[in-house]
């Protein structure tokens, strides 16, 4: 689903009239999010441990961070870090200009190695990597089929390509298959985009079947590993080595921001696609470069996600406790029963928007942050609490989450 709303869809009539400034006109728009229960609060956090933080000065356990192995504050990478910083804060310009810090070089080839690819290359964000990508991949003779659930990012890209874009829906690959060969002479090359894991219910998508669809038509799959990356298979490689299609997806692109417990983005495939990519796509090269430091740091967190697997399944059993103790609450949870209890995004749905905001409210003041995620993000009427459960998580913080989440709905309905 895509992430907001353009302002032209939220002001009312009066708002859009010329004669009006534009400071009002926003203030409309933000009026009209309010009654809608749709305006998002921007908060003060400050974090204490990989599971607490203060929210506006509340002490709370946290279940709002994408920190599933805990790697922002592991020793090694915290050392990684400030003994780069210790010598240079910020990369001062693009890498196209000014050329990649050695740091950056290194972690392009680590990540390239972890890939199980010839080549990586680095973008300044998860967002930037997905919409770079795709935006520079995807041509005016081609067609982008793209999963309804997918990031906003991918979304963005395929809308803002040049090629012909197409919603598909992963529970119907039938109807994708036909689409894809009902159009296949009318475009040079198609592609079929996904996330390994749809950030909003953590269900994984097939991607042995899609791969199966990509193959009888000449197409390319582009899988997004943000949420599958560190977190599902033997070595941390992702949905792509836990359902064994690594060598079958052309495009594989990753965020250093979740369980890498980072900063940027990256996109790893053939030294043919990298470089393509590293010549053509301009939210890589009209960025500055990520700071050497982060990058450092990275590339010591890819080492302990090899080299310490029991955070993995730390992990594993935190969200299959969490997912069972929430639904022996009465809760309702959202997911899909081909995808493993142990994916650590937890969506339940509370269905009215202005009731997910109230009970996530209420958890806050019981100290338990959980967000409310809300459309345009969500499909209406699918308002929902997003739980994210990390290593660190223990059986009594979730259960008390969960309990604590039951008596709040119970008391708001």
């Amino acid at each position: 689903m895509c992430g907001s709303y353009p302002l032209q869809q939220v002001v009312t009539g009066s708002a859009r009239m010329s004669s009006e400034s534009f400071n009002e006109r926003i203030r409309a728009a933000l009026a009209r999010l309010t009654l809608t229960h749709r305006r998002r609060v921007r908060r003060c956090v400050e974090s204490i441990s990989t599971t607490e933080c203060l929210v506006d000065g509340h002490r709370c356990v946290s279940f709002a961070t994408n920190d599933y192995l805990g790697l922002t504050r592991h020793a090694r990478v915290l050392h990684a870090f400030a003994q780069t910083a210790a010598v240079q804060a910020g990369a001062g310009a693009s890498a196209l200009i000014a050329g990649r810090s050695k740091q950056n070089a290194g972690l392009e080839k680590a990540l390239a190695e972890f890939e199980g690819t010839e080549s990586a290359v680095l973008f300044p964000s998860g967002y930037a990597a997905n919409t770079g990508a795709i935006t520079t991949l995807v041509g005016l003779n081609d067609a982008v089929f793209c999963d309804r659930d997918n990031h906003a990012s991918l979304i963005d890209g395929c809308r803002h390509s040049a090629g012909k874009f197409f919603v598909y829906d992963r529970l119907d690959l039938e109807r994708l298959s036909d689409s894809i060969a009902k159009r296949r002479k009318d475009f040079e090359h198609s592609f079929i985009v996904t996330d390994s894991v749809f950030s909003m219910d953590g269900t994984l998508a097939p991607l042995p079947q899609l791969c199966d669809i990509a193959e009888s038509f000449d197409s390319t799959v582009i899988v997004d590993e943000a949420h599958g990356t560190g977190v599902f298979g033997v070595q941390g490689r992702g949905v792509c080595e836990l359902q064994d299609v690594q060598h079958r997806i052309a495009v594989k692109i990753g965020t250093l921001s979740k369980a890498i417990g980072g900063l940027g983005g990256f996109v790893a495939g053939s030294e043919t696609l990298c470089e393509w990519l590293w010549n053509n796509s301009r939210s890589q090269f009209f960025s500055t470069a990520l700071p050497p430091a982060v990058t450092a740091a990275a590339a010591e967190s890819l080492r302990v996600i090899i080299e310490e697997p029991e955070r993995r399944e730390k992990l594993a059993t935190a969200a299959v406790f969490a997912r069972q103790t929430l639904q022996e609450c009465g809760l309702t949870v959202l997911f899909d029963q081909t995808s493993p209890e142990s994916s650590p995004i937890i969506a339940v749905l509370i269905g009215d928007d202005d009731l997910a905001v109230r009970v996530s409210r209420r958890m806050l003041e019981c100290g338990f942050f959980v967000p409310a995620v809300r459309p345009p993000t969500v499909a209406p009427g699918t308002a929902r609490l997003r739980m994210s459960v990390c290593c660190d998580h223990t059986f009594e913080m979730i259960r008390g989450a969960a309990y604590q989440l039951r008596d709040v709905l119970r008391s708001e309905r």
